[in-house]
């Protein structure tokens, strides 16, 4: 089966190679879901509620594999196109600014994290404020970064990027994971 259509018939948020079948714009939204759900199970953690060992895998995972290669995905190639290709009149600078500094602040905020993650006590029980604290302080970039990106950016590139500039972008995301782009250029 290809990775597109396992991607397809798995259930959201579980652990997933990169599916990339089309448009990569729609994989960036893919991995805003995920980092979302990622969230509202780092909150049940604050708000000590018991996790399951496979909810704890999949945050793990997101935040150590997935986080990291978003956040190049933005930074390396979104990001810049949408320099390159907006009109003044769309007044992105300041917020791209303002995401790739978020974004810096999330690999520290995620590393913390992920640390609490694979600690070797129970997760659930004992869990200090300073470490509820933390996890709070990700969850709550976090909603407030997806919700600008999903708002404002997203949309500007959908009208804005070409299709040069979207094949570029896949090429890049497959290649950043170890992916051979050419065997991973068929459409689903």
């Amino acid at each position: 089966m290809k990775q597109c259509e396992r991607h397809k018939h798995s259930a959201r948020g579980e652990k997933t190679g990169l599916r990339l079948c089309g448009n990569p714009l729609d994989e960036i939204a893919e991995d805003h879901m995920r980092e979302r759900e990622v969230c509202a199970l780092l909150e049940r953690l604050a708000e000590g509620q018991s996790l399951e060992a496979v909810e704890i895998e999949q945050m793990r995972d997101f935040l150590q594999l997935q986080l990291p290669h978003h956040i190049a995905d933005e930074d390396i190639d979104l990001f810049p196109m949408m320099l390159k290709r907006c009109d003044p009149e769309d007044e992105i600078e300041k917020g791209i600014d303002r995401l790739q500094s978020d974004h810096g602040h999330a690999l520290e905020e995620a590393a913390a994290v992920l640390a609490l993650l694979q600690r070797s006590r129970p997760l659930g029980a004992g869990v200090s404020q300073a470490e509820i604290g933390q996890i709070k302080a990700f969850v709550s970039h976090s909603r407030r970064h997806l919700i600008f990106e999903n708002a404002v950016i997203l949309p500007i590139a959908r009208v804005r990027l070409g299709k040069r500039d979207l094949r570029t972008m896949k090429r890049h995301m497959l290649e950043r994971r170890g992916l051979d782009p050419d065997l991973e250029s068929g459409k689903c």
